[in-house]
């Protein structure tokens, strides 16, 4: 069973993804980082292929992803990087990134290498739906990687329907339409989205804005979990991860 499912299938509330860019804020440190998240008790993490021009991602994720560029990492360069990860890292792994990465990478070869390192999802945020259900859905299961596909407050009814037929894995909730790293706001009408997308059969993560234990448990409670991405950034940066951490628990 694929590693996503498994920790769905056992742990059903607060769960706790963690996002950042590979390479960063050394080109070596996307080992260290994973393992120090693992023993730490973090149940799913998230790692970024860095790229030039991340779009939904605010100012905090495009400069790290820039560092790690300027680090020199590369797509085949962090499937170099995973190519051992799983002699110790039993946790979910997912990939996130941008579509161009992967469609220059070409897609059956990113598959394979996903295969190879054990990779259990991805996160392409511009892959439309449409291109992927038509041309690429069928190789994405052949090669047991999980799709998470994306919802907003602005994605309607039928779109929905739509997202939840073709998802696999979890929904990713993002919290509102705007980038990275605001601050998550309460409101009626958030609240009746996340309720709305917690009644899918399909588990949910929701992220954007989650940056620490008080708002990754008002998320928790609407969904299955949150995914914390430019708060754990900033802490890698100032060398304080292990302690954003276990400011978590």
């Amino acid at each position: 069973m694929n590693r996503i499912d498994q920790l769905f299938q056992n742990k059903q509330k607060d769960i706790l993804s963690i996002y950042f860019p590979a390479g960063y804020p050394k080109l070596g440190d996307t080992l260290p980082t994973l393992q120090m998240l693992q023993d730490k008790g973090v149940d799913l993490v998230e790692i970024g292929i860095p790229f030039s021009d991340p779009l939904a991602d605010g100012p905090v994720i495009q400069s790290a992803a820039k560092q790690a560029l300027d680090n020199g990492m590369s797509l085949q360069l962090l499937f170099n990087q995973l190519r051992d990860a799983r002699k110790s890292i039993t946790m979910p792994l997912i990939l996130m990134g941008y579509w161009n990465t992967v469609y220059k990478f070409g897609v059956d070869a990113f598959l394979d290498e996903c295969k190879k390192t054990g990779i259990d999802g991805v996160i392409l945020p511009d892959l439309p739906l449409e291109e992927y259900t038509e041309d690429y859905q069928s190789k994405f299961e052949a090669a047991g990687v999980h799709n998470v596909l994306l919802v907003t407050p602005q994605t309607t009814d039928k779109r929905l329907s739509i997202i939840e037929k073709a998802a696999s894995g979890f929904l990713y909730m993002v919290s509102s339409a705007a980038t990275t790293g605001g601050a998550l706001q309460a409101s009626k009408e958030r609240e009746e989205y996340f309720r709305k997308i917690a009644a899918l059969e399909i588990p949910s993560l929701i992220g954007f804005g989650i940056h620490d234990k008080a708002s990754f448990q008002h998320a928790a409670s609407f969904s299955n979990g949150a995914i914390i991405g430019t708060a754990f950034i900033k802490a890698l940066e100032k060398g304080q991860a292990n302690e954003f951490i276990g400011s978590l628990s």
